[in-house]
């Protein structure tokens, strides 16, 4: 189409409408064909996958949707991008990206004829082939949508310091339904009109999820109005009846006038803003499209039950399968009604007149770059961590709060990469000690702002915290990352577990994204879980929960990786290599109270680039076979067992104690199931082969157990989580799950046969103080004086 094309008239909508039914041709034979793409000839069950497997439901509506976002890219010039919010509907963006060209560019084997066709129609839902969701093997994907709920965090993220962009979100009226959706229309509330880009939320409302109604369909538009212009947005409305469904000229007319309001006031509000300085929280616009679910899609099943409009519409509509062919008139009916004659040539390239529809370069939605790595990605600017260090002279004399000392860090950060580096978190940043961060990043907030009842907010800041959702607070991450940026979420470890299924989603992600040789790579996202289980003062047992560590050791050995800083040096050490890697997932589990720091910035480095290390001014083996090895990982566990270390030593000056400090934990898994892994002989050299081995462990104790299992080593005690808390002292959580000093020492002369009897009395003298510890705190209601003024002393 030429650059001075009439994009309002007839034609031209005439030529979206054949663009149109293109995509659903190409759609629906991806659904069902193996061969025969032009129906050249009468379809048999060579030519029909012996399973087709997808959905139907959402397809012909999105094309629409997409069909219509093409023409405003060029009538407008736009950078614009596409979220598929509905999850399954894959074919979406495929068959779009295959008439764009794209798709073809990326994958030269689906070329653009007719055997390029039937190898794109083959791949879909085929072993070896391509997903049914928008999976990164997808051009122009950053949002999978297998698991439902994250598309406006997603596209919200994105466009964050990404001013000349805009997301446009397809979002299912199922999706809609879900909670972390549900939140994500709070979305606007953070998006400056100067800084950001813009989001353009669609809502593709055909009414009906797998088998039930959907809840926003059954609205009126006055009701749907009311409830969106409260929460700041903007409604238009596009709507095809069931009754109407082939009235596809004038809802085409609808949607172009729709979109063109939409990204018109998008332009104004930005323009006004920006010329003006005004980041006046706007109301953005959105579209809510009504039409039938499976629309263009068969009407009835063979029972005389509709399809077109109804629940029944959701997966593969029809019965006819490679096996099953008596209805296979159903398909090829259903195919020819998109005249197919009137889009591709006789040797299956597309016509000419169709190709024009589609934007060029990288303004099509499928090779826009901020969907591979983003536009322009910078390596982020890391300051020199040790100039923040602490100087730890004596080990275990200062106290200082990990988090406070890492805030200065952040800080400073967000001061070399002033739009490529976020903070984000659920409400929690304050209570979580990042002060200096908020001091210098301030909070974006675009409503109003109440001094001095409101701090540290501001219209335009590095921090994203003041919605309680940790849903958005990882959406918005994940989108930030994905397109190329950097950041982190920092939240009270229990309620990380909130969004370990989106973990779970991104690492499969960064899994399929990895195997593809077009897709650049990623920024890390990087996961900090403070308030731990060890230390909830106020809030108690509900609070407790360190299972995000068990949980994400199970994912992919090469994408995850654990990180557990016993102290600040230790923590400012992990987050320069956190933060330089690419494309993995850290957990890091730190600290925010008042703790001893046991190791100096160059012992701390040391420890985190071996990931583990032995450490001889708290062992008594040097040069020897030890007695007993202890075993730490964790800010709480690392001090309980240097407390059980001083307490045996004090007692038993002849035994010999190795300890040894673990920052990464999956270092020790074995190098059969991790290429990072210990050997046997690396691992065997710290913990011996036979020698027990007492493990303060900051997780749940399983996997522990799991990670010695390939060793020679079994002699193995672990004292981790048990699933005890309540609302205590923080000493007594580590009583209450046998993690503290007197049941370590206790356990350390049970274990060496030698002790057993000479230090039976030790071992009661360890019970006696569990026991003046419990009622101490029963009594007085703190901890007991030895516990809180306890001081590591050198070994002699």
């Amino acid at each position: 189409m030429a650059a001075n094309a009439n994009y309002d008239s007839k034609e031209y909508l005439e030529g979206v409408d054949r663009y149109w039914r293109a995509a659903n041709y190409l759609s629906v034979g991806q659904l069902f064909l193996r061969d025969n793409p032009l129906l050249k000839r009468d379809l048999t069950s060579d030519d029909v996958k012996i399973k087709p497997i997808g959905h139907w439901g959402t397809i012909a509506s999105q094309n629409f949707i997409y069909a219509n976002l093409n023409r405003v890219i060029q009538k407008y010039d736009l950078n614009m991008f596409y979220i598929e919010g509905s999850g399954h509907g894959g074919q979406v963006m495929v068959s779009n990206s295959y008439l764009d060209g794209s798709y073809s560019e990326i994958y030269p084997n689906i070329s653009q004829d007719e055997q390029g066709l039937q190898r794109l129609f083959k791949q879909f839902s085929f072993p070896g082939g391509v997903a049914s969701h928008a999976a990164p093997e997808t051009p122009g994907s950053i949002h999978e949508g297998g698991e439902l709920g994250y598309s406006l965090s997603h596209g919200t993220g994105a466009i964050l310091d990404n001013p000349d962009v805009i997301a446009a979100v397809e979002i299912g009226d199922g999706e809609a339904e879900t909670g972390p959706l549900a939140a994500s229309w709070f979305s606007d509330k953070f998006i400056n009109p100067i800084k950001d880009g813009a989001v353009l939320p669609i809502i593709n409302m055909n009414g009906f999820k797998i088998s039930n109604p959907t809840i926003l369909s059954r609205m009126s538009d006055e009701e749907l109005t009311e409830y969106f212009k409260g929460m700041g947005w903007d409604p238009h409305f596009v709507e095809i009846s069931v009754d109407n469904d082939t009235d596809y000229m004038r809802v085409t007319e609808d949607m172009a006038k729709a979109m063109d309001d939409s990204i018109e006031k998008i332009k104004a509000i930005q323009k006004n803003a920006r010329e003006n300085n005004d980041d006046t929280l706007p109301h953005w616009p959105m579209i809510i499209f009504r039409s039938p679910k499976g629309w263009t899609g068969p009407k009835h099943d063979l029972d005389g039950n509709p399809i077109e409009g109804s629940f029944r519409a959701h997966q593969v509509p029809i019965p006819v399968s490679a096996g099953d062919m008596e209805h296979v008139d159903l398909l090829t009916d259903w195919l020819k009604s998109y005249k197919p004659e009137e889009l591709f040539n006789e040797d299956g390239t597309i016509k000419q007149e169709v190709r024009d529809m589609a934007p060029k370069g990288d303004q099509r939605m499928a090779m826009n770059p901020i969907t591979n790595g983003g536009i322009k990605p910078e390596p982020l600017k890391l300051p020199d961590y040790k100039k923040y260090a602490l100087d730890i002279q004596e080990h275990g004399k200062t106290i200082a709060q990990d988090m406070l000392v890492w805030s200065k860090y952040l800080a400073d950060i967000m001061k070399l990469n002033p739009n490529n580096f976020r903070g984000f978190g659920p409400d929690e940043t304050k209570s979580n000690r990042l002060y200096h961060a908020l001091d210098y990043g301030k909070r974006q907030w675009e409503e109003d702002i109440h001094e001095p009842y409101d701090e540290n907010m501001a219209p335009h800041g590095r921090i994203i915290d003041s919605q309680l959702s940790e849903h958005q607070a990882e959406g918005w991450l994940e989108g930030y990352v994905l397109t190329g940026r950097h950041g982190y979420f920092a939240t009270y470890e229990a309620f990380g577990r909130v969004v370990d299924s989106m973990l779970t989603q991104h690492m499969k992600w960064l899994r399929k994204a990895g195997e593809q040789d077009w897709r650049h790579d990623y920024p890390s996202l990087n996961f900090v879980d403070t308030s731990t289980v060890f230390q909830q003062d106020h809030n108690g047992y509900t609070h407790q929960d360190p299972g995000l560590l068990t949980h994400m050791a199970e994912k992919k050995a090469s994408l995850v990786r654990e990180y557990l800083p016993a102290d600040a040096n230790t923590l400012l050490a992990v987050s320069d290599v956190a933060f330089r890697s690419r494309s993995k997932i850290n957990v890091l589990v730190t600290s925010k109270h008042p703790r001893p720091q046991w190791f100096s910035i160059d012992e701390a480095t040391n420890l985190v680039h071996n990931g583990l290390g032995y450490v001889d001014w708290a062992s008594t083996d040097q040069g020897q076979e030890p007695d007993i090895v202890f075993a730490s990982a964790g800010t709480e566990p690392t001090w309980e067992s240097l407390a059980a270390i001083s307490l045996l030593h004090d007692e038993f000056p002849e035994m010999k104690i190795r300890y040894i400090n673990v920052v990464d934990i999956l270092k020790l898994r074995s190098p059969k199931l991790d290429p990072r892994g210990l050997s046997d002989e690396e691992f065997d050299r710290l913990f011996t082969t036979d020698k027990p081995v007492i493990f303060a462990w900051h997780g749940f104790e399983g996997m522990i157990k799991d990670l010695f299992f390939d060793r020679h080593n079994h002699n193995l005690h672990v004292h981790g989580y048990r699933e005890n808390g309540d609302i205590t002292t923080p000493f007594d959580m580590r009583v209450l799950n046998q993690l503290d000093r007197f049941d370590l020492a206790k356990e350390a002369v049970n274990d060496i046969p030698e002790y057993a009897v000479k230090g039976a009395y030790f071992a009661q003298r360890m019970d006696d103080m569990v026991a003046k510890h419990t009622a101490y705190i029963r009594e007085v209601g703190t901890d007991l004086p030895e516990v809180n003024n306890w001081q590591w002393k050198p070994l002699k």
